[in-house]
């Protein structure tokens, strides 16, 4: 037996960490309830600052100087800037008195901070008659999984419920486009560049393409040159290899080092394009509304953008979503292989293992029962991993089992069990069979799919 494992008095081994585990958890409950309680002591600040700056019915100017005021007694209590202090009385009172229904679930433990933040921020615009509306159902989402992975859903349930049309908002915000730059410290500058979600997401794709095959071409070439002497090897992590060839890209059209270059032919940076996953409904590629589509793992992207880039690739899938569970059943495809990976990388979106964001095109596939073992190449034994987690699952005592549609049940090595739901396509049309829509062979996918491509 290990050093560091022993047996309770039931025999079952205990693990080494439970003490610490416990104690964290138990740190959990009194960090929530601290939690609770400063912003409803924030908010309850503000509230004391405007009943005081609007005694005499002054307004305006004298509200906001009074908050001023306020803040800056609160920041030498804690020790912070008057201005953080002032931001974080204003969220408390948008917490507290816009949204008392999400405080509320809050309190209760149904949610965490990190939940309320997000859906005050995909909230931010909505009008006042729909937000009580916009509570419950944000709720609900909330429930499902952690802050970070609800955070596409909210935004969807807030477009839904908003008056003016996701297109109609995108294009008032692309006249806003920019780029930035904000001077550090060390000889440092940040460049800020905001535009369009699908232009963002291509744009990091291509240069982690790009940084990718730099590597590759330094690995293969490394080793001792004609005269014998040995050429480093390129030790820059991913990120300074993207920040370096947006830096060529932008001052000289190519980068300027391109290791993938030749004796006989021009350098292979050149040639990698970008690469977007988006899912349309099929009542929107065809225009009969407006709706907005999901780029997978980012965001929502306005109608219009998404049916000029359907126009321009030279192959889309059909994705069928189950109408009860919003999950992809099926796309279409004469390829086997290439169907299965399709499939999943629709279905997964990201990482599986609880709370990992990393989208599905960064992660392996891999068999929840080792093929090794036994286990079957099929939809129903495959999920995506990062190489992070997949690693876990190999190396340490988490283990994982597939309880049928998807659903991915993991075990950590204490015992507590963590369900991994399918993820919930923020963007999914449904037929009301009410009024069920028009016939579909007017061209597309028909209704009940979505077109990711």
């Amino acid at each position: 037996m290990s050093a560091n494992t022993g047996r309770g008095s039931s025999g079952v081994e205990v693990s080494p960490h439970a003490h610490a585990i416990a104690a964290y958890g138990e740190t959990l409950v009194l960090v929530h309830d601290a939690d609770v309680a400063s912003v409803r002591a924030l908010a309850e600040l503000g509230r004391s600052a405007l009943r005081e700056a609007r005694r005499d019915g002054v307004r305006g100017v004298a509200s906001d100087m009074e908050l001023r005021s306020v803040a800056a007694e609160a920041a030498g209590l804690a020790r912070r800037t008057d201005r953080r202090l002032q931001a974080d009385i204003d969220h408390a009172l948008t917490v507290v008195d816009d949204y008392p229904t999400v405080f509320s679930a809050w309190e209760e433990r149904r949610i965490t901070r990190d939940h309320v933040d997000a859906v005050v921020k995909a909230g931010t615009g909505l009008p006042d008659e729909v937000r009580g509306e916009f509570e419950v159902a944000a709720i609900a989402v909330c429930e499902r999984d952690i802050a970070t992975r609800v955070k596409p859903a909210l935004r969807a349930l807030a477009e839904k419920l908003h008056e003016r049309t996701f297109t109609d908002r995108h294009r008032e915000a692309a006249a806003g486009r920019c780029v930035r730059v904000a001077h550090g410290t060390d000889g440092m500058s940040d460049v800020i560049a905001t535009v369009p979600t699908v232009i963002a997401v291509g744009m990091l794709d291509r240069l982690t393409q790009m940084g990718q095959s730099v590597k590759d071409a330094r690995t293969a070439g490394a080793g001792a040159d004609a005269a014998g002497a040995c050429e480093p090897a390129d030790t820059r992590t991913m990120d300074q290899l993207r920040a370096d060839i947006l830096g060529d890209l932008v001052l000289g059209g190519a980068p300027v080092v391109d290791p993938t270059y030749g004796t006989d032919r021009a350098g292979g940076l050149g040639a990698i394009r970008a690469r977007v996953q988006v899912a349309i409904t099929a009542e929107t590629l065809m225009g009969r509304d407006e709706n907005p589509a999901e780029a997978v793992g980012a965001g929502l992207v306005d109608a219009d953008t998404v049916r000029q880039l359907a126009g321009q690739v030279s192959e889309w899938d059909r994705l069928f979503i189950d109408p009860v569970t919003r999950t992809p059943v099926e796309i279409d495809t004469y390829r086997p292989t290439a169907s299965m990976k399709k499939l999943l990388m629709a279905r997964d979106q990201h990482c599986r293992f609880p709370g990992c964001r990393r989208a599905a095109i960064r992660c392996e596939l891999d068999h929840t029962i080792d093929y090794a073992l036994g286990g079957h190449t099929h939809i129903f034994n495959l999920a995506h991993l990062c190489q992070r987690h997949h690693s876990m699952k190999q190396f340490t005592k988490w283990e994982v089992r597939q309880v049928g549609g998807g659903v991915l049940e993991w075990t950590s090595p204490l015992g507590r069990v963590y369900r991994e739901d399918v993820p919930i396509p923020a963007v999914c049309f449904t037929i009301d069979t009410a009024d069920p829509p028009p016939d579909a062979a007017l061209g597309g996918p028909p209704p009940g799919e979505a077109a990711p491509f």
